[in-house]
């Protein structure tokens, strides 16, 4: 029996990894109850009121039939059986039963929009394709594959007719990663021919990262889909996805490219960038769109699988810790549309952004409605990629998370790895193998870039080098117990204009806010909502920078229910500060950080800050105080 690693046929480049199927990574502990939170809120229950859902062109109905109903199933499908739901299950399988029992003669999916004008629009079937490969890979579904052989046998002969446009141009590389999917698993040498013909359409994202044109806010009158958010955030992975193809270096170098040039230009302390629609700049003050978060990690995911680098799991953690709680509420039936890392004020309110007036609100469809069908892709395809398999026929942990694996190693023995742990809030990862009987086969895990002292005790101990993916190879027992030590210490970042931020582990940590929340609009519990600060937020900082931890106490707490909650928060952070009257509110946000050092003569008072993905209103980017 062979191992769970599913290669890449020739002549495509060897993965570094490969996706375990659809179900072989399940949640336990705080993650698992992270996916209830979601499927008891908005994810759950949105098919039963939203009307874009209820009457989906996607379901036969007479509403709307682009995009928003194939978002929403490619999330609800891994939610579904990650949980092992029956309730969800049943909800993916109704969306999964109308788009294969209603295809096409000539073999398109989905509804067709308008017959007089572009007739056939392959972006929001790009998205289906996501959900139906990981429909079959959950349930061996017979019918996928042959469905999708016709899908890509329209595309090879109707692409010239009806060519890439808009979105699809810019986001290609998503349907190419279904078609490497499915020639993966048939040997279709033809498919090739339909990838390459859907590259040469499509938007040369190699170049747009390696000449990047961008350095600075894009402002009105310059908006385009090459400087919209999520279609970079989507296009990071396009020049790695191309690689399998290529095999040349300019196309793995300028997946670096994109990293290094939205974060000089744009990034954020929590590993995204700014894009309140259009890309915004280094000011923290500035929106990232909740689609540029979860079609981001969706890139890493697939690059690390690619190209295997520790760098793009070390900023998937940062990302998934971070940024992606943050934008929603705690119960998880409200999001935002953009949020931000120092975001004082949630109200409806002109910004100097390209959105509208309500995007940084928290309710159901702020803004627009792309997110409320997107959203739910986040947490679990971050669930699922946290183990993937190796060529060698082993296992590799790529993220930490409280979860259990179940794979077939080499020699065909299949095992069971229960991950017990409290990370990324707590040190330590534990690692329980259960398996019939003693097996060779390698296992590798990841030592973190921020951990220098990272150690795995597994027979003995070993110091992991910090940033790097560590194989270790040898007679595993039943039963045997692997413990995998991450010391966090608290560092000191610095940011634009000389501020500060502080970290520990992956977690990034923020000014904790009192909160008003005032109903807006709406019917509970999907309703609308602005929240309002009721404590003071311009404060500076009293950091020692060299060794913060002289200047910062660390308060551990049990990990509840909801731990990305301002109460449920379980580290704390206890540091000193000062005000800083000359930062103001400007445009309804926080004004532009006072360059640091800064003075001030306000008395000194003792900050609580808390992870930034357990907060609503935060500073996360906060002025240096001098001396």
């Amino acid at each position: 029996m062979e191992s769970s690693y599913t290669p890449n046929r020739e002549p495509l480049a060897p993965l570094a990894f490969s996706f375990l199927p659809l179900g072989a990574v399940k949640p336990r502990g705080w993650l698992q109850q992270q996916l209830r939170i979601q499927a008891e809120g908005l994810s759950g229950h949105l098919d039963e009121f939203w009307p874009d859902l209820v009457h989906s062109g996607w379901l036969g109905g007479t509403g709307e039939a682009w995009e928003r109903g194939p978002y929403y199933v490619d999330g609800l499908v891994p939610l579904a059986h990650l949980l092992e739901d029956p309730r969800l299950i049943a909800k993916a399988r109704r969306w999964m039963d109308w788009v294969l029992d209603h295809q096409h003669e000539d073999g398109w999916l989905g509804p067709i929009r308008d017959p007089r004008h572009r007739a056939y629009d392959a972006w929001p079937v790009t998205v289906m394709l996501k959900a139906l490969t990981q429909h079959q890979e959950a349930t061996g579904d017979g019918r996928v594959i042959p469905a999708l052989l016709r899908f890509c046998a329209f595309l090879r002969d109707r692409l010239a007719q009806y060519p890439l446009h808009e979105w699809a141009h810019y986001r290609w590389a998503d349907l190419v990663l279904s078609i490497v999917w499915l020639y993966n698993r048939t040997g279709e040498r033809w498919l090739l021919g339909v990838a390459e013909e859907v590259h040469r359409q499509g938007y040369d994202w190699t170049d747009h990262f390696t000449h990047f044109r961008y350095p600075e806010r894009v402002t009105e009158g310059h908006y385009d889909l090459m400087n919209h958010g999520v279609n970079n955030a989507m296009g990071i992975k396009a020049p790695g996805v191309w690689f399998q193809f290529s095999r040349a270096e300019a196309d793995r170098r300028a997946v670096y490219e994109a990293l290094a040039n939205l974060d000089r230009y744009h990034g954020q302390v929590t590993g995204v960038f700014t894009c309140d629609e259009h890309l915004a700049g280094l000011n923290p003050s500035q929106g990232t769109e909740l689609c540029t978060v979860v079609e981001y990690l969706f890139s890493l995911e697939n690059l690390i699988a690619i190209l295997g680098d520790a760098a793009f799991a070390d900023r998937l953690e940062r990302i998934a810790y971070n940024a992606l709680p943050a934008t929603f509420s705690p119960d998880m039936w409200a999001h935002q549309y953009d949020q931000q890392v120092n975001q004082v004020l949630c109200t409806v309110a002109k910004r100097n952004w390209s959105n509208g007036p309500d995007a940084n609100i928290f309710g159901l469809e702020p803004n627009y409605g792309c997110c409320t069908a997107n959203m739910h892709q986040g947490w679990p395809k971050f669930a699922h990629s946290l183990w993937m398999a190796t060529p060698e026929g082993g296992l590799a942990a790529i993220a930490y998370a409280p979860c259990q694996v179940t794979a077939t190693v080499r020699g065909g023995q299949r095992i069971t790895i229960v991950e017990e742990t409290d990370y990324p809030f707590m040190e330590t990862v534990r690692f329980r193998l259960e398996m019939p009987r003693a097996a060779v086969f390698p296992l590798t895990f990841r030592a973190p870039a921020w951990c220098e002292e990272a150690i795995l005790e597994a027979g003995c101990s070993r110091v992991l080098s910090a940033g790097e993916f560590h194989t270790f190879e040898r007679l595993w027992e039943p039963g045997e117990v692997c413990t995998l030590h991450l010391p966090m210490r608290v560092k000191a970042l610095r940011r634009s204009r000389g501020a500060v931020a502080l970290e520990r582990g992956p977690l990034v940590f923020s000014l904790k806010m009192g909160e008003e929340w005032r109903y807006l609009r709406g019917e509970a519990p999907h309703d609308d909502w602005e929240v309002l600060p009721t404590t003071p937020w311009n404060y500076g900082l009293i950091v020692d920078r060299e060794a913060p931890e002289r200047s910062v106490k660390v308060i551990i707490r049990p990990v509840g229910e909801k731990p990305f909650s301002p109460d449920g928060a379980p580290v704390l952070l206890k540091v000193q500060g000062r005000r800083v009257p000359e930062w103001t509110l400007v445009d309804h946000v926080a004004g532009p950080l006072p360059e640091s050092p800064v003075r001030s003569a306000e008395p000194v008072e003792e900050l609580t800050l808390i992870p930034y993905g357990s907060t609503n209103l935060r500073v996360t980017e906060f002025p240096e105080l001098e001396g």
